[in-house]
C-alpha cells in the first residue's frame, strides 16, 4: 500500500494518512463517502505512471482522488475479485470512470484513463480492520 487518502465532507483537497481503518460494509473511517457499493476507491500507481507518460504530465496520484494508491497491482478486468490489503479484504465492484476533473487537470487525461481501467476501481469492504502505508497487497 503506497498511500491512503480520505475525502473531506465539504470537498477540497484529500487528506493523506499513514494509517486508517476500513469498516466492513461501510468503507474508510473518516471518509466523506461511506456505504453503498463504492466504499473504497483504488488506483494502481504503475498505471498512473503510464498515464502521466502518455499525456506528458507529472501529476501526483492523489490528483485522481482515490482512497488507496497501490503499487504492483493491475485492476484491469478485476470485477468480482477479492483483494487483501493488510489483514482486510475488499471485493472489486467495478471500474472507476474518470470525470471532467481529470480533463481539467491535464488535457487528454480523461480520454487516456478510459483505457484499461486507468481510472482505477471501486470496492466494498468485506473484512475490516486497520491498514497502514507499507502493508502488503495481494489478490486472494
Amino acid at each position: 500500500l503506497t498511500a491512503i487518502f480520505t475525502k473531506r465532507a465539504h470537498g477540497g483537497p484529500m487528506d493523506a494518512r499513514l494509517t486508517a481503518v476500513l469498516e466492513a460494509g461501510r468503507g474508510l473511517v473518516g471518509n466523506a463517502d461511506r456505504g453503498g457499493r463504492r466504499q473504497v476507491t483504488l488506483l494502481s500507481e504503475a498505471r498512473w505512471t503510464e498515464l502521466m507518460r502518455e499525456v506528458g504530465a507529472s501529476l501526483r496520484p492523489e490528483a485522481r482522488r482515490a482512497n488507496l494508491i497501490i503499487s504492483a497491482i493491475d485492476f484491469e478486468n478485476s470485477r468480482g475479485r477479492v483483494l487483501r490489503v493488510g489483514a482486510c479484504t475488499l471485493r472489486i465492484g467495478g471500474e472507476t470512470r474518470p470525470c471532467e476533473q481529470m480533463e481539467a487537470a491535464t488535457a487528454g487525461l480523461q480520454r487516456a484513463m478510459r483505457e484499461r481501467w486507468g481510472g482505477g476501481a471501486y470496492a466494498e469492504v468485506l473484512e475490516g480492520g486497520p491498514i497502514a502505508v507499507g502493508d502488503d497487497v495481494s489478490w486472494e
